[in-house]
């Protein structure tokens, strides 16, 4: 390579990183990517002490990382390249074929064994039964088809251990493997699909001792609720050549009456929001997504108890099943509401409660400490 060749390219690349700087300064700044589902990072404040510890120019650092041009465009070109030179992890997201499936981490400050307390001590506050139902990810269930040496925690293993704890467990394991042929979980996300949730609710029926009310599935009729939902994993990947996912909905709302507690106040709710299906959150469609508290009430099984889920965003799509077999329903997420879960129940006439979490979130949610008091 000539001298002349090399300063050409030298002031080709500079040209081409002065222009994006130019371009990154005159184009407004996005708040949010809904391409990878999450808020960006804004031009941060300026104090002397922000500059003296470091924190200024690291915020900075993010703030052109998120505000390149042509951010979403450069992820896909980054994980298309790293696909030809044979990769299959992208950014803790395996490859796997037609599917994406998420790596599994270790537990991070012993969040696992504390959690499994702190459902104990719940137990033991209840007046009620206690059910703890742990949910293997697609990275368990599908393990055979990740690629070879991929790491991933063993979440057999942690069933083992939560099964010695001596409460009843929902089988969720045995439920989801005799279905592993099935599409029980998106393609492109993490959550289970309607079909896997659908197993869901008769492994929960069952360990409740309650399998003969178990509704079949000739009793639902699928409505493709949207056709191109790209979910989590998507975003995370920066893979977005796949075909698009299809979200349904299974269960009708007729006589349902949902409340919700998104602002501290009792709200109408819906059991689908269909407004998510425009957006790229589609899953949060379902009982309008993340809130405190949520009630659903079914007339039509007065008198079959009140059922009350510790959960994540799995019983989203869960809940509509078992609202047509119990006459309430009561979710909470610790993450927005603190109060024991115990004296809920007790002011609330709730028969039972179930502790319900995908394991990865099982094992990673710091506000289940909440569940113990």
């Amino acid at each position: 390579m000539t001298k002349a060749y090399s300063r050409f390219l030298t002031a080709m690349f500079c040209l081409f990183l002065g222009g994006m700087l130019v371009w990154s300064l005159v184009l407004p700044d996005r708040e949010r990517s809904e391409v990878e589902n999450r808020t960006l990072s804004q031009w941060p404040a300026f104090s002397w002490q922000s500059l003296k510890d470091g924190s200024f120019t690291s915020a900075v650092e993010e703030y052109f990382a998120d505000q390149f041009p042509l951010r979403d465009q450069w992820t896909v070109l980054k994980a298309r390249a790293e696909q030809l030179i044979g990769k299959s992890e992208f950014n803790d997201v395996y490859l796997c074929g037609d599917r994406l499936i998420a790596q599994v981490k270790d537990p991070e400050e012993d969040l696992d064994e504390k959690n499994l307390s702190y459902v104990q001590r719940l137990a033991e506050n209840a007046d009620v039964p206690v059910y703890l139902g742990l949910i293997p990810s697609a990275a368990e269930i599908w393990k055979d088809d990740l690629p070879a040496g991929a790491p991933s925690w063993d979440q057999s293993a942690f069933l083992q251990q939560a099964e010695a704890l001596g409460l009843p467990m929902v089988d969720f394991d045995s439920a989801l493997r005799t279905h592993a042929d099935e599409d029980i979980f998106y393609r492109t996300d993490h959550h289970w699909t309607s079909l896997g949730a659908y197993y869901g609710y008769a492994a929960v029926m069952e360990a409740l001792g309650r399998a003969e009310d178990t509704l079949p599935m000739s009793a639902f009729t699928p409505e493709t609720a949207s056709t191109d939902f790209n979910g989590t994993l998507y975003s995370q990947s920066g893979i977005h050549w796949l075909t698009p996912d299809t979200i349904e909905f299974w269960v009708q709302d007729d006589g349902l009456s949902i409340t919700s507690w998104r602002t501290g106040e009792p709200q109408s709710g819906t059991l689908y929001d269909r407004s998510y299906l425009e957006k790229k959150d589609k899953y949060s469609a379902f009982l309008g997504g993340n809130q405190p508290l949520c009630v659903i009430r079914n007339e039509a099984a007065a008198g079959k108890g009140k059922l009350l889920l510790i959960r994540d965003s799995y019983s989203d799509s869960l809940a509509p099943f078992l609202a047509q077999s119990f006459e309430e329903v009561h979710l909470i997420d610790t993450r927005y509401y603190r109060m024991s879960p115990a004296q809920y129940a007790a002011e609330n006439g709730i028969d039972e409660i179930c502790v319900l979490f995908s394991i990865p979130n099982f094992i990673t949610e710091k506000s289940l400490v909440f569940i113990g008091q």
